[in-house]
């Protein structure tokens, strides 16, 4: 599974009732380090399909997101487990701090 955009009206039904960890990249199209990040992100998408979902909010369309989460800085990735927020990591992080952050929350 591919990640899916989350937008308000879909981000309680995929986020917050989800039944498995959510990764949720805030991110924005003139962001350099996103456009980086978010080839990784598709990849623990694909790899860990029905372990994890990854969902995408362009903050520059979702702005009272962006402001519900604090996201001072992009790219700005947390993980929801349960529907809280478990983990957060702000920047490009390589792929396997990723994916072991989210092992954390299986």
């Amino acid at each position: 599974m591919t990640a899916i955009n989350v937008t308000q009206s879909t981000f309680k039904s995929e986020v917050v009732e989800s039944d498995i960890p959510v990764l949720v990249d805030f991110w924005a199209e003139w962001c350099g380090p996103c456009k980086k990040l978010s080839p990784l992100l598709d990849e623990i998408a694909e790899e860990m399909d029905g372990q994890i979902k990854v969902a995408k909010v362009n903050v520059d369309q979702e702005r009272l997101l962006g402001a519900m989460f604090q996201v001072m800085s992009i790219p700005n990735v947390m993980i929801f487990s349960g529907g809280e927020k478990v983990d957060e990591f702000v920047g490009l992080v390589p792929k396997q701090e990723i994916v072991s952050r989210v092992r954390n929350h299986l």
